[in-house]
C-alpha cells in the first residue's frame, strides 16, 4: 500500500471517529430544540387558559433542563470542530500544498490589519482565525479569516445605544512581493468612504501626501481608487499586466477586492459571506463533496501568487 492510499485511509478513519460525536452533538441539540420548543408551548397554554403561574413553573423544567444539556455539550463541540480543521482539514491541505498548514486559533494581528492600510477606519472589535500559510515556488503568503467591526453610539430615553457596523468580513491575503517599496501604494474600491458614513471622520487614517493615481487602464480606474505618495513607484507596480490580473481576480471574488503594496508585502482584502473551514453539525461528514467549498477557495488564494506573477523575481529586495 502507498503512502496516499495510507493518508486516504487514515483521513477515513478519523473522519468515521468525528461523524460518531458529530451524531451525538447533532442529538443534543435536537433535544435542546425540543425542550425549547415544548417551553414555550406551555408557557403559552398556560396564559392562554388564565393560569400564569401554572404557565411560568411549568415552562421552566423543561427550559433548565434544555439550557444544562446545551451548555454541557459546548467543550464536545469545541473539541470536535478544533480536531475536525487540524485532522481533516490539514490532512486535505496538504494534497494541495505539502507546504500549508492551518493552526485555526490564529489569523491576521490586528496590527497588521491596521498597517495594511486596507481601510479608513480602525477596528472597536475585532474577530480572526484559520490562518493558513504555505509557499508556492519562491513565494510565501498567508491567509486568515477576519471581522473588523468599528461601533457607533446613540442617545435614547433608556441610556446609550450601541451598534455594530461591519468594516470587513472575508479572507485577507499577504504575500512577499520581494520589493521593499519605499512609500505604500493603496488600491481601494470607488466610493469604500461612502460606507463609513458619518463615522469616517472620527477614525480615518491619513494619507499624509498620498495622491490620487490616474492610470493608463480605463476599466481599472473606474472600478478602483488608488492613492500612492509617490506617482512613479505606483505605475511601477501597476504595470499594465499587473492591472489586467488584477481585474481578473476581482471577477473571481464575491466582491471588489482591495489591495496595497507596504514594505515587502502585498495585502489584497477579499469581502466573503461566509466562514470557511467549520466543521458541520447536522450534516453528515461522510459524504464526497464535504470540504468542496473550503478547497475551493485555498486553491483561489494559491493561484493568487500566479495570477499576479509573483514567483517572476524581476525586483531584487533592497
Amino acid at each position: 500500500m502507498d503512502s496516499e492510499n495510507i493518508n486516504h485511509k487514515a483521513l477515513q478513519e478519523v473522519l468515521n471517529a468525528l461523524e460518531i460525536d458529530r451524531k451525538k452533538i447533532a442529538e443534543t441539540y435536537k433535544t435542546c430544540y425540543i425542550l425549547f420548543g415544548l417551553a414555550a408551548l406551555i408557557l403559552a397554554i398556560g396564559l392562554l387558559i388564565s393560569f400564569p403561574m401554572l404557565a411560568f413553573f411549568g415552562a421552566l423544567v423543561p427550559l433548565v433542563i434544555g439550557v444544562v444539556m446545551y451548555f454541557q455539550i459546548q467543550d464536545e463541540v469545541k473539541k470536535y470542530k478544533f480536531v475536525y480543521k487540524t485532522n481533516v482539514v490539514s490532512s486535505v491541505l496538504k494534497e494541495i500544498n505539502e507546504t500549508f498548514s492551518i493552526t485555526p486559533q490564529s489569523g491576521l494581528p490586528e496590527y497588521e490589519f491596521i498597517s495594511s492600510e486596507l481601510f479608513t477606519t480602525e477596528p472597536d472589535r475585532y474577530k480572526t482565525q484559520d490562518l493558513i500559510s504555505g509557499t508556492a515556488d519562491k513565494t510565501s503568503f498567508w491567509f486568515a479569516e477576519v471581522h473588523a467591526e468599528y461601533k457607533t453610539e446613540t442617545q435614547t430615553k433608556n441610556g446609550t445605544k450601541t451598534t455594530w457596523h461591519t468594516i470587513f468580513k472575508g479572507i485577507i491575503f499577504v504575500a512577499d512581493f520581494n520589493k521593499n517599496f519605499e512609500v505604500s501604494t493603496v488600491v481601494r474600491p470607488k466610493g469604500v468612504g461612502d460606507a463609513i458614513g458619518a463615522w469616517f471622520s472620527k477614525n480615518v487614517f491619513s494619507f499624509g501626501n498620498s495622491e490620487l493615481v490616474h492610470l493608463e487602464n480605463t476599466i481599472f480606474d473606474e472600478i478602483f481608487a488608488t492613492y500612492s505618495r509617490n506617482q512613479i513607484e505606483a505605475r511601477y507596480i501597476l504595470t499594465p499586466a499587473m492591472m489586467e490580473r488584477i481585474l481578473e481576480l476581482n471577477k473571481k471574488s464575491e466582491d471588489t477586492i482591495s489591495l496595497s503594496f507596504i514594505d515587502s508585502k502585498m495585502y489584497i482584502a477579499f469581502p466573503l459571506s461566509h466562514n470557511y473551514f467549520e466543521a458541520p453539525i447536522h450534516s453528515s461528514l461522510l459524504v464526497p463533496d464535504l470540504l468542496t467549498d473550503d478547497l475551493s477557495i485555498v486553491q483561489f488564494m494559491q493561484d493568487i501568487v500566479h495570477e499576479l506573477d509573483l514567483n517572476t523575481r524581476i525586483w531584487g529586495k533592497k
